[in-house]
């Protein structure tokens, strides 16, 4: 029976030196059922520097598939690099060959688990003076406050969810020799927290493919083995993602009528605004209404106190002219008086001594005592009587001018 044991040790050792490079990482569960499409998620926010991302995977135990998410890692020792670990398709079966670390990124499969890791190297970041520098294009480090960051934008292929290499439906990619380089040379497995991670992920229950469909509900983490709290990202199309989108409704609901209620608030507020401002406008109006007519009013008072103050000048400076007219009329007559008095008096010398120059007026005596006898009155024929003989003018002028002495 010894020799017999011995040949089938010999057997198998045969075998697994047989495995194909694809499956050279580390050998494990086979199985004939494929595992199904990688859950799509968002990368969480990297915890702190020198971490390195380790995408999410399908891992198999008693109860089926079950999804262990992905999540951000310190390597073993500076100068790591993870590569992924994936299911292969061999002599009619699955196996899993496990991740592992080393200084290069070795051959997994073609899987494009993304953030980095497009199916064959990694793109998302590299080792430089012993600090790792992050390409933002593919990580998510958050807030910008890592000091080695770059930007290089990745190939973007059409997205393929297949999780396996090979079989029905499976990649056909082939490892590089650089690939099968990596896989031979030293390299580190999985770390113990790493480990830790995958056992949390295989006793939740909710993990299981055969619950969440393919969905998990915890599909990434920004920390190993914390399954809860604010780093925990859900798969699209997740069951928690569906109560989400079926709560929206309602909490959008409650913000719409919440939103109603604060317009009708407002609405009110403005109409009572609206009617209080008409109101102050109406008393703004009446009040001006008033001042107007109050000035008017003073204005009018003004005018007729003007008009009667006008009107009594008017009267006292007629008054005072005809004071003053009356006064110089009044002065005036005297003086004119005095002045024709004058004027009579100075031009009665003048004539007198007209009067004395005649000869009639020589012997004033003569003129008195001897009055000249009246001319015989003769008995004039009508003829005559209507056409009296003119005397020259200066015999007239001086017949006339004794009369005007006797008078005096």
């Amino acid at each position: 029976m010894r020799p017999l044991r011995s040949l089938r040790l010999f057997l198998l050792v045969l075998a697994i030196l047989a495995i194909p490079a694809t499956s050279l990482a580390q050998f494990g569960v086979s199985i004939t059922v494929a595992p199904p499409e990688l859950a799509v998620y968002a990368q969480p926010i990297c915890p702190q520097e020198g971490n390195i991302w380790t995408p999410g995977y399908w891992a198999y135990g008693e109860d089926g598939y079950y999804w262990v998410p992905g999540t951000w890692v310190e390597p073993p020792s500076v100068g790591l690099l993870w590569t992924p670990g994936y299911w292969g398709w061999d002599n009619d079966r699955y196996a899993w060959n496990e991740g592992y670390w080393g200084p290069e990124v070795g051959f997994y499969g073609g899987v494009n688990y993304g953030y980095g890791y497009g199916g064959s190297g990694y793109q998302g970041g590299y080792w430089r003076d012993n600090r790792f520098s992050y390409n933002t294009s593919v990580n998510n480090i958050g807030g910008g406050h890592f000091r080695d960051t770059y930007r290089r934008t990745v190939n973007a292929n059409t997205r393929n969810y297949v999780s396996y290499n090979g079989g029905s439906g499976g990649l056909t990619a082939r490892p590089s020799s650089a690939e099968e380089s990596a896989a031979h040379a030293r390299h580190d497995g999985p770390t113990t927290v790493q480990s830790g991670h995958q056992r949390v992920a295989s006793q939740n229950h909710e993990q299981l493919a055969s619950v969440n469909h393919g969905h998990p509900a915890i599909a990434a983490t920004s920390n190993p083995r914390e399954f809860t709290g604010k780093g925990v990202v859900a798969a699209r199309g997740s069951s928690v993602e569906n109560r989400s989108v079926e709560n929206r409704p309602a909490a959008t609901r409650t913000s719409e009528n919440n939103a109603a209620a604060n317009r009708a608030a407002e609405n009110r507020t403005a109409a009572t605004r609206s009617n209080e401002t008409r109101a102050t406008e109406n008393r703004s109006i009446e009040n001006r209404a008033a001042a107007t007519r109050t000035s008017e009013n003073n204005a009018a008072a003004n005018r007729a106190a003007e008009n009667r103050t006008a009107a009594t000048r008017s009267n006292e400076t007629r008054a005072t002219e005809n004071r003053s007219v009356e006064n110089r009329a009044a002065a005036s007559g005297p003086n004119e008086t005095k002045a024709a008095t004058q004027r009579t008096e100075h031009a009665a010398p003048s004539r007198a001594r007209t009067v004395t120059a005649r000869p009639e007026a020589a012997n004033p005596a003569r003129m008195e005592t001897a009055p000249r006898a009246p001319a015989p009155q003769h008995q004039a024929t009508p003829k005559q009587a209507a056409a009296p003989r003119s005397e020259p003018s200066h015999q007239s002028a001086a017949k006339q001018e004794p009369t005007k002495s006797e008078h005096r």
